[in-house]
């Protein structure tokens, strides 16, 4: 379990913001990657909301250089699987259950399992994870609520994702038990269906800069 988290902390460490995308059609996703590796996002979670995601997932790891590319919005082991075969570099839930542990725990490939409340978090520190995703973030209480967590669950670390924006993501990234912060605001509908990659190069380069 050590080596995957050192693994998993190697990604969530490469930047503040993880970009959390939903890709209807898999023609926009290798230019949508390299947008953000170019402005300093090379991991990023494309997540598995649509019928395009697999073979965006596949895309972005055979095509994009520099990309890390990930899989979110696991809920079972046959899209972890699914998710793996296709080249992804990190898993994420939204939420644990046993099925996903197990699955985890079979995959080299590691997992970035969901967690809301105190009593999740000790379920899986207990299952041995060390990093976790705080979803849905500002819906469970907000970056107040995370701080909160920092002292009775030290050595916890948490990416915490939903409702975070460019105006709240510094809330987060100053407490001392968060890696690093998921976002969907650098990569908005409007620019992918304009093809406007210069501009998500722009809000990606203004995310990363979130680490000064």
């Amino acid at each position: 379990m050590s080596e995957k988290t050192d693994r998993l902390l190697s990604v969530l460490k490469l930047q503040p913001v993880v970009p959390v995308l939903i890709i209807d059609d898999v023609a926009t996703a290798v230019p949508l990657a390299r947008a953000l590796v170019a402005g300093g996002l090379k991991a990023i979670e494309i997540t598995l909301r649509t019928t395009a995601a697999l073979e965006a997932i596949r895309a972005v790891a055979n095509e994009v250089e520099g990309a890390v590319a990930g899989a979110g919005t696991i809920l079972n082991a046959a899209q972890y699987e699914a998710a793996v075969e296709a080249g992804s570099q990190f898993i994420v839930s939204p939420g644990t259950t046993q099925e996903l542990i197990d699955a985890a725990n079979d995959s080299d490939i590691p997992l970035l399992p969901g967690a809301a409340t105190a009593s999740e978090v000790m379920g899986l520190r207990e299952e041995g994870y060390k990093v976790m995703k705080f979803f849905p973030a500002e819906q469970a209480g907000g970056a107040a609520y995370l701080k909160s967590l920092s002292s009775p669950l030290a050595g916890t670390l948490f990416c915490p994702t939903g409702g975070i924006s460019l105006s709240n993501a510094k809330d987060y990234l100053s407490l001392p038990n968060v890696v690093c912060v998921g976002g969907s605001w650098v990569a908005p509908k409007e620019l992918v269906a304009r093809g406007d990659w210069a501009g998500i190069t722009k809000l990606a380069a203004e995310a990363f800069a979130l680490r000064g």
